[in-house]
């Protein structure tokens, strides 16, 4: 009975007013100019189907051209791809991330904009790019505040003589040979205002970069991560990154400054800067992590307090001369040390940053990538060269380091392989470089192959080596059944 009652209620309400709406219009007609009523009765006139579905047809496209129209439906068409690449990676054995990257690629210049121009063109307007990369900035800054929190400093500690040694290793054997790569390729290839000083640091720092997420996926895949060789590559890997970047920055200020003196005060700032969140920012943020604990009603606030720490970092970095990226790890780094703090913290962030904004960034690499530059016999065998240089240089400078604090030729051949792996990171240095204008589009697709090849080959490299040097199983004496009976 009291369903019956609501329904004519509902009845009487939507009619009634329904009603009341078109008499108080049609009053309301009356009151304005007889000059807008006689276009509008002229209009009513004039109207046909053909004129009403043209007239239909221009809003709709006009709606499709919306800046806000573009960039959701580039979103649709970046995250569907990006998840359809990442499964099917998967499929073959590689990360996810691999599949996303090339993904990027595929929907750039090298295959959608060669073959199908026009499907580019309405995708990907020229207009469009500005807003499509400040979004993927706003995912790049998330993600590296992640990757700041999962960067155990304790870790690090704990196995800081091995992993030192190894990781610095794994740095400045490759810098060097990339230093060394750039005076052969610096007059082909450097930009014509880029100094050779500007141009051998970064391709130095681009051949000694390891994709710290990435190798965490593959040993997680692998069943690695709580194994003894897993927690060593973990720790490498991890002060890997803290030092790269630290690198990074030096070169970045270097480039922007112009001069190696002006760089001293950038470097300058950017220490007092560490210092600043190390030994203020950080315990203040240990003391917020146990109100957050224990006070619920204040759990928002201390987010939104996190949220905007995590801005002014990558401001005052970005301002004094380094990168808003730099800021970001910086910020992630300084997070309380309690588990259940930073898991909460990460789940927040990580759906949005890696299944929302970083496909974003993986397809501006990829509208950059121009792999058709590639077309001449003398540019591959550069690339060769490249890849030659990446592989020798981070691969054995890992394995010979490893071999050298007295790890196995199998564990040490592994940290080898495992700290060759570069993916994400990677394409984040090489875009630092591209927007600073130290290089051509030939030497990023190159660098871009680069990256996606030493990461492709991580999964088939460790197979082999467990293939020819697969794990010794102790076989356990028996023991004589009569001298057990006698025990």
């Amino acid at each position: 009975m009291k369903k019956r009652w609501s329904s004519l209620f509902y009845f009487i309400i939507v009619v009634g007013l329904g009603f009341a709406i078109y008499w108080i219009i049609q009053k309301g007609n009356a009151l304005q100019a007889p000059e807008l009523s006689a276009v509008q009765a002229q209009n009513k006139k004039e109207a046909t189907v053909a004129t009403e579905f043209h007239v239909f047809k221009d809003s709709f496209s006009h709606g499709l051209s919306e800046p806000l129209a573009v960039l959701l439906l580039q979103i649709i068409v970046i995250i569907a791809a990006a998840r359809l690449f990442g499964y099917l990676f998967k499929k073959i054995g590689q990360p996810a991330v691999i599949g996303e990257i090339v993904a990027g690629i595929v929907l750039g210049p090298s295959i959608v904009g060669a073959y199908f121009p026009e499907v580019s063109h309405f995708l990907f307007p020229a207009a469009s790019l500005s807003t499509l990369g400040f979004l993927s900035q706003v995912g790049l800054i998330l993600f590296m505040f992640i990757i700041g929190m999962e960067l155990d400093l304790k870790a690090i500690g704990k196995q800081a003589y091995g992993a030192v040694i190894i990781s610095h290793a794994s740095i400045i054997i490759p810098y060097t040979l990339g230093v060394w790569l750039a005076y052969y390729i610096y007059k082909d290839y450097a930009p014509a205002n880029i100094t050779f000083l500007s141009f051998a640091l970064f391709m130095g720092i681009s051949m000694s970069i390891t994709a710290f997420p990435v190798l965490a996926r593959i040993l997680q895949e692998k069943g690695l991560t709580r194994s003894r060789l897993g927690a060593m590559v973990l720790t490498c890997a991890a002060a890997d990154d803290l030092t790269a970047w630290c690198i990074l920055a030096a070169v970045i200020a270097l480039v922007k400054s112009g001069s190696s003196f002006s760089v001293l005060f950038t470097i300058a700032l950017a220490v007092v800067y560490v210092l600043i969140m190390l030994k203020m920012v950080r315990p203040f943020l240990e003391r917020l992590s146990a109100v957050y604990e224990k006070k619920e009603k204040k759990r928002t606030p201390i987010i939104a307090l996190l949220f905007i720490l995590l801005i002014i970092s990558s401001y005052i970095t970005s301002v004094i001369g380094i990168h808003a990226l730099f800021g970001a790890f910086m910020a992630g780094v300084i997070m309380p040390s309690s588990f259940d703090f930073r898991k909460i913290v990460i789940d927040k962030i990580e759906d949005v940053s890696i299944i929302l904004l970083l496909p974003l960034f993986f397809v501006m690499t990829g509208l950059r990538t121009q792999i058709g530059l590639i077309n001449q016999g003398h540019l591959w065998i550069t690339f060769g060269w490249i890849l030659l240089v990446a592989v020798a240089g981070k691969f054995g400078g890992s394995a010979l380091a490893a071999r050298m604090v007295g790890q196995s030729w199998k564990d040490s051949l592994s940290i080898g392989v495992l700290m060759n792996t570069r993916g994400l990171m990677q394409l984040i240095v090489l875009n630092i470089g591209y927007d600073l204008g130290i290089l051509t589009p030939e030497i990023f697709a190159m660098m871009v192959l680069m990256a996606l090849v030493t990461t492709f080959m991580t999964g088939p490299a460790m197979d082999l080596i467990n293939w020819l040097m697969p794990e010794k199983v102790e076989e356990k004496p028996e023991v004589n059944s009569e001298a057990q009976t006698a025990v």
